[in-house]
């Protein structure tokens, strides 16, 4: 029965971390790649809808669940002759955990700070309210978490691979 669980809350952090460089990684190669291209208010009314569609339950579960089940499945590899297992997980959620400080210390505050100024249609400087959000530092720290969820994502692929090899077989 530990057994079923320990392979489950691996798979479902593999799963779920996956979703989450994907996520990170298509900001990186289309979104804001996108974005920039646009004038500043049709760049900051898209951003502000993204942002608020990006916002819900699902998100917000898969973004947090990544983290609260690559450490779960970390901790489950605790015991012996598990170790393989539980230094990919550890690395895993490690790395991942970067990816959600990134996210809190510098993309929510920027993200929010766009949301608060207001509508791009009221806007007096529109030039200002970009310049403000810095899609520079944006979008570097954003390629940090790409970076960090994508070998978290691997990591845990691996650990899948040394699970398989630490089973006995039937």
């Amino acid at each position: 029965m530990l057994d079923t669980v320990r392979a489950a809350v691996l798979m479902a952090a593999t799963l779920a971390t996956g979703l989450m460089a994907g996520v990170f990684g298509i900001y990186a190669l289309a979104i804001m790649p996108g974005l920039q291209t646009t004038d500043d208010r049709t760049f900051i009314g898209a951003y502000q809808a993204i942002d608020r569609a990006i916002v819900n339950p699902l998100f917000l579960l898969t973004f947090m669940g990544a983290l609260v089940l690559a450490v779960v499945a970390a901790l489950l590899q605790l015991g012996p002759g598990r170790g393989a297992v539980l230094i990919w997980t550890a690395v895993a959620a490690v790395l991942y955990l970067i990816a959600v400080v990134v996210t809190v210390a510098v993309h929510l505050p920027l993200n929010d700070a766009l949301k608060a100024a207001g509508a791009p249609a009221e806007m007096a400087d529109p030039a200002a309210v970009r310049a403000a959000f810095d899609e520079t530092r944006w979008v570097a720290w954003n390629l940090v978490r790409v970076v960090t969820s994508g070998l978290a994502f691997g990591c845990l692929a691996w650990a899948l691979v040394q699970w398989g090899r630490v089973q006995p077989v039937s």
